[in-house]
């Protein structure tokens, strides 16, 4: 074990605070990576604070990373000392069900190894990317294409991957109506990433306030959910809708907005339940659902498609002693899209 600099949570109700923690010492197919950026995601938020249930403490988060390799172990044949390389949502998984096998570790049937505050196949706590390095087996580590700058890459490694998944699992494209509810972290994402494959794209958020940004993002329309006229004016019109936000929202309401055989899909993960009646899925052959990241092969998937098309996240580069200060801006949606940590003075 090696000691590193890293920002943790020393319990559920504390600020995060400059710490030191503990990295395995580099085995046969680990692979250490000098952490350049890690991006700030609202999961992180919900973890550290016990929302989606007690943690170990101290705890580092941070899901989304972008570094160098600085050491390889004797077996690693995917990585080499001076790559550039990110770690997502997850560290590990059984390798052997037959999602794993699929290439689908997300949805491990033992259940994958998240980033942070999971146990580890060694039995300690994995920590996160609010730290200045970190040891992953080199099967989790998802090649930088050339072209996408470190601290833009860093978010896509969630945000990125999250809104890729589904849109690609329900073939957003050229011909399809696509909305995406929110233009926070994820839905910006979402936007960038359907407008790319070729979809007609609409954002949904509450207001208009950020109307402008959604044009510029790539949105061919954009609408007010607080006006009652928006779920009349665009009641069966989209083949496919990416819900983004993480509160609760009436479900029903939306579903109304699918065309028959439409999908709506749940990527934000809110506390409370999402009531849905039966006759707003039956009534047009429509379809809710949930997608949670993506495996390693679609991850590369998604980090070379946005390479191809110049796509990055919007981002705030902040300092780790803004980290608790950005923690409130998010939960204020004070960020335009998403906050970045330069973990260059940890």
């Amino acid at each position: 074990m090696f000691t590193v600099n890293a920002y943790a949570a020393p319990s559920a109700t504390g600020p995060l605070v400059p710490t030191s923690i503990e990295r395995r010492d580099v085995g046969p197919h680990d692979v250490l990576i000098e952490i350049k950026f890690a991006g700030i995601c609202h999961s992180d938020i919900h973890t550290v604070r016990g929302d989606w249930g007690p943690q170990h403490y101290p705890l580092a988060p941070g899901h989304e990373i972008a570094g160098i390799v600085t050491e390889v172990g004797t077996a690693v044949t995917k990585h080499a000392v001076g790559d550039r390389v990110g770690v997502g949502c997850m560290v590990n998984s059984c390798r052997e069900c037959v999602h794993c096998q699929a290439g689908e570790e997300q949805y491990c049937l033992a259940g994958n190894t998240g980033t942070y505050g999971a146990p580890d196949r060694d039995g300690t706590i994995t920590q996160g990317g609010y730290s200045t390095h970190v040891v992953v087996t080199e099967d989790f580590v998802l090649r930088i294409p050339a072209g996408l700058e470190l601290d833009v890459a860093a978010p896509l490694l969630c945000a990125g991957i999250t809104t890729f998944s589904p849109l690609n699992h329900w073939g957003a494209g050229p011909g399809k109506k696509v909305a995406i509810v929110g233009l926070g972290g994820l839905g910006h994402m979402a936007v960038k990433i359907a407008a790319a494959m070729g979809a007609e794209v609409t954002v949904l958020s509450q207001t208009l306030n950020k109307h402008d940004d959604g044009i510029k993002l790539g949105a061919d329309h954009f609408h007010a959910t607080s006006d009652p006229e928006t779920f009349t004016k665009l009641a069966g019109s989209f083949d496919l809708i990416i819900n983004t936000v993480s509160a609760a929202i009436d479900i029903n309401a939306y579903l109304q907005l699918l065309t028959l055989n439409g999908a709506l899909v749940n990527v934000g993960a809110p506390a409370e339940p999402l009531p849905v009646q039966a006759f707003s899925l039956i009534t047009g052959r429509r379809s809710f659902a949930g997608s949670m990241i993506g495996g390693i092969r679609e991850t590369q998937d998604m980090l070379d498609f946005c390479a191809k098309h110049g796509i990055g996240s919007e981002i705030e580069v902040i300092r780790p002693e803004q980290i608790n200060d950005a923690y409130e801006r998010v939960l204020a949606s004070d960020v335009r899209y998403r906050f970045v940590i330069d973990t260059a003075t940890l």
